[in-house]
């Protein structure tokens, strides 16, 4: 049986905590070996083809123990190395990937490898939802967490901060858990924890009642009314992002999505001097709009409208680099000036940039850690040559603004600058030192931008 019908045949109960297996699981484990993986992009290529797939937790924690040096793969949505691994790479693809609902219906129990949209969409057969999801849904839970992956709205935190516990093997093949209720500080440090800590297994997520979304996009948003009503454009819904190429000091796109709380709003032709698109649009106006989630304030379910692209289709305009740097909002219009004074300089190899909003969070290693942030992304053509020499440029004009990355995509910052950025990085990495003494879970990437170079 397939995935999604089982998935459509199956329900919770939510009158007690029952976890409801989607695959069945035996005691045991499965190698895979071959030709070396590449990431989602096609930009990396990973350091080895070993592929091991434990089927079960005594089979996992007995198999953790037992390696010098693991990495655990995902749906390997990172556009850097964080997830490589020159010895042997660990899924949690043959997990019991069951989905169990406090009894409350409050909480939502997950294996961490389970995919954003296959839960999405069992939550809202219950009538739940989750704050919020990110432009893709096709990302793995854990992998989103654990590198401060986000959506966007003046009032969402990064999806890890839906995160109530969080279950992890460590080195030495023992459980650890991490809890709110039992630590908050705690479960604070090891939420974003870009894969040096632990194997996740399973993750205790806040869910409530499901809700609608309309989504509006407009065009041409003059770049001085951004300027002027920044506060505005980005309060215009529950979540709104901005898309541009930095050329002719305008906003390409601007997209609002609205919870619905009249059936018959309606929305201007014109708002701040940009216009209501009379289509559909992808973020790159060239490509066809069928993989983008419906828009014309076309009311649907939350999971149908905060993802940017549907879950049934491939979202890549094709191989493509991504980067990502978080500012402070209080500074977010002068950086915005800063990129486009570099417009000339960007264009040649850009597909589309997006600016998002996200709430500040405690969580040691978030991007949005301490303070409310504006994410400036770039979607790149396909030449690491060119952008490689260009990110240096940009970061430089971001530095003076705080600037953090994105851990799970493109940068050349240095690791004694990402050291300044977070207060609690020494904190950090007393706690990875005390779940992984041997550095079982250290990656060159790990080595490279948080403990120096060996």
């Amino acid at each position: 049986m397939k995935k999604r019908q089982f998935l459509k045949n199956s329900s919770l109960l939510l009158g007690a905590n029952l976890v409801l297996p989607m695959v069945g699981c035996e005691s045991g484990s499965q190698k895979e070996g071959g030709s070396l993986r590449s990431n989602w992009a096609g930009n990396f290529t990973y350091s080895t083809g070993i592929l091991d797939k434990p089927d079960g937790e005594s089979a996992l924690r007995s198999y953790v123990s037992n390696q010098r040096k693991i990495k655990v793969l995902g749906t390997r949505h990172s556009f850097n190395a964080i997830a490589d691994s020159k010895s042997r790479h660990l899924s949690l693809a043959d997990m019991d990937s069951g989905i169990q609902l406090s009894t409350d219906g409050s909480t939502v129990i997950v294996n961490g490898a389970l995919q954003y949209g296959v839960l999405a969409r069992r939550l809202q057969e219950e009538g739940l939802a989750l704050h919020n999801l990110a432009s893709l849904p096709h990302i793995s839970i854990a992998g989103a967490c654990a590198t401060g992956t986000h959506g966007s709205g003046d009032q969402n935190g990064n999806l890890s901060t839906a995160v109530k516990q969080m279950e992890m093997v460590k080195a030495n093949g023992e459980s650890q858990v991490f809890s709110e209720d039992i630590d908050p500080e705690a479960l604070q440090a090891s939420v974003v924890h870009l894969g040096a800590l632990g194997v996740v297994t399973r993750m205790h997520l806040r869910v409530g009642p499901t809700f609608d979304i309309r989504q509006y996009v407009y065009e041409n948003l003059p770049l001085s009314t951004l300027r002027l009503h920044f506060d505005s454009v980005f309060s215009s819904g529950y979540s709104v992002s901005l898309f541009t190429d930095w050329q002719n000091d305008r906003v390409n796109q601007w997209w609002i999505k609205k919870k619905v709380v009249d059936q018959e709003e309606s929305m201007p032709e014109n708002l701040l001097g940009a216009s209501l698109a009379p289509d559909h649009l992808h973020p790159i106006k060239e490509i066809s709009a069928i993989n983008c989630t419906e828009q014309m304030g076309l009311p649907g379910a939350w999971h149908e409208r905060l993802p940017h692209f549907k879950m049934d289709f491939t979202p890549s305009s094709g191989e493509e680099l991504q980067s990502e740097y978080f500012v402070p909002r209080s500074q977010a219009v002068a950086a915005i000036n800063e990129m486009y004074s570099m417009g000339e300089q960007i264009y040649p190899y850009l597909l589309i940039s997006e600016i998002r909003s996200i709430k500040q969070d405690a969580l040691w290693l978030s991007p949005a850690y301490g303070r409310d942030s504006i994410a400036i992304h770039f979607t790149w053509k396909p030449d690491w040559k060119n952008v490689s020499e260009l990110l240096p440029r940009i970061e430089a004009k971001l530095k003076p603004f705080q600037v953090r990355p994105h851990w799970g995509k493109l940068f050349t910052l240095d690791r004694a600058y990402l050291h300044g950025q977070y207060e609690r990085m020494n904190d950090f990495l007393q706690l990875r030192r005390d779940m992984d003494s041997s550095g079982k879970f250290v990656n060159d990437f790990l080595q490279k931008n948080l403990l120096g170079e060996s």
